[in-house]
């Protein structure tokens, strides 16, 4: 598995998102209960960045049209989305942070 440096933990706040790239692909990094996860940054539904959004209760909610995700599994827990976005292996090194784009199961 292979894992790619993207920023360092303090780039991602308590409590909230960032955007990143791995490769051309684009992922949202969420930092809740000191812990740090990575999803598809491009929501199911609208297809607009998940890192505009807000974070709640271990949900990440698009700012288009309010579906939310998990932030652990990336399956919806409401509507209007329906399909989960894909979520990824995070790595966490001294003060960086590393992505992998392996699918976690």
């Amino acid at each position: 598995m292979s894992f790619e440096k993207v920023c360092k933990t303090s780039d991602v706040p308590e409590g909230g998102v960032i955007g990143v790239e791995v490769g051309e692909t684009p992922v949202a990094l969420v930092n809740t209960g000191g812990e740090i996860y990575a999803l598809h940054d491009v929501c199911s539904h609208a297809e607009v960045k998940l890192s505009e959004g807000d974070v709640y209760d271990g949900t990440l909610e698009c700012w288009l049209h309010g579906s939310c995700f998990d932030i652990r599994s990336g399956k919806p827990t409401g509507p209007p989305a329906n399909k989960p976005v894909p979520v990824y292996r995070v790595k966490i090194d001294g003060d960086d942070v590393y992505v992998s784009l392996s699918k976690e199961s």
